[in-house]
């Protein structure tokens, strides 16, 4: 069962699962993901499967999981098994970034948000956690490429909290930290000194803030917005120890890479999926493994500190409401 959300003045019509329109409704904790991994991740069914134990991750943490995709014009959140399974059989589905939504939405498509979209999605609806594996960034090379992920710049303009475990290792995590710095997007690692990489517990930089209280993590959020900035809240959180994979060994194979990339001719979007899939082949499928460790890591580290956050706001409401003498 959906419900429709009118929203004021926009023509893009939400419809929310019942179980994320009741929990909205009632001040409890929901956190937003991303279609993209169901779609252009594993095979069906494990993609299926994977979304699954992402959304009990979210569970396990205590709020409520909405998987967010577009179809047929409207922006789905809360996928339903049905939805999910649609998606994951369903070939050629679009992976669709934030300047991609107007379009596809207007074409009446099916289409898997990635990072960027989510969180654009996720603000519209009211949800102000996003999970994800890894973020992008500002890719190496960018000095000549101008390559620099849309993720950044929408974190620029979301005001969304999103917890992740960093960035990948084929990006340029230096430039990428700070580029956030120079757009004033806050980084703090949850209960880690370092900023991870994705399926490396560290990148190898040192984190800009090192925060251990949930609570305390809820207030940063409510001030960074309270403050005036319309942006998102970026809370990074490292993969288990025993489940990551040697930073090092990651970085010979994206090395190695590289240099067949540049032979080829490889650039643009197709060098992140080359790069990936050579980091798999050379880790002989751990990163694979790494991959789906982090997205179930990350989503109840989420699924935590968005109840935190729901309580600070419930708090907060009670307190406006209490009547004085």
């Amino acid at each position: 069962m959906t419900t429709t959300a009118p929203l004021p003045h926009q023509d893009i019509p939400l419809v929310f699962s019942a179980e994320v329109a009741d929990a909205l409704h009632e001040g409890r904790p929901v956190v937003a993901l991303e279609s993209n991994v169901i779609t252009h991740g594993l095979p069906y069914p494990d993609n299926a499967a994977t979304a699954r134990k992402v959304e009990e991750a979210v569970r396990a943490g205590g709020s409520v999981p909405a998987t967010i995709a577009v179809e047929s014009g409207r922006i789905v959140v809360g996928m339903t098994d049905a939805d999910i399974d649609r998606f994951a059989s369903t070939p050629g589905i679009p992976k669709v970034s934030s300047r991609d939504m107007p379009i596809v939405l207007a074409q009446g498509r099916m289409g898997a948000l990635t990072v960027a979209s989510s969180v654009v999605a996720a603000e519209l609806a009211g949800i102000p956690f996003f999970s994800s594996a890894g973020i992008g960034g500002v890719h190496r090379g960018a000095d000549r490429t101008m390559d620099v992920s849309s993720d950044l710049i929408q974190f620029t303009r979301s005001k969304v909290a999103v917890v992740c475990a960093g960035g990948k290792k084929i990006l340029d995590l230096g430039l990428t930290l700070e580029y956030l710095e120079t757009q004033c997007v806050p980084v703090v690692s949850y209960r880690s000194d370092d900023f991870p990489a994705f399926y490396c517990v560290s990148s190898g930089f040192r984190s800009p803030m090192r925060l251990d209280d949930d609570a305390v993590i809820a207030r940063s959020i409510e001030n960074h917005w309270a403050l005036g900035n319309n942006s998102s809240f970026l809370i990074t959180t490292p993969v288990r120890p025993e489940e990551a994979i040697d930073s090092d060994e990651v970085d010979a194979a994206i090395t190695v890479a590289m240099a067949a990339a540049d032979r080829d001719g490889i650039r643009g979007q197709a060098i992140t999926k080359y790069l990936m899939r050579a980091v798999d082949a050379a880790t002989e499928g751990r990163s694979s493994k790494a991959n789906m460790a982090v997205l179930i890591s990350t989503a109840e580290v989420g699924g935590r500190l968005a109840a935190a956050h729901a309580q600070l706001r419930a708090g907060s409401r009670s307190v406006r409401q209490t009547p004085t003498d």
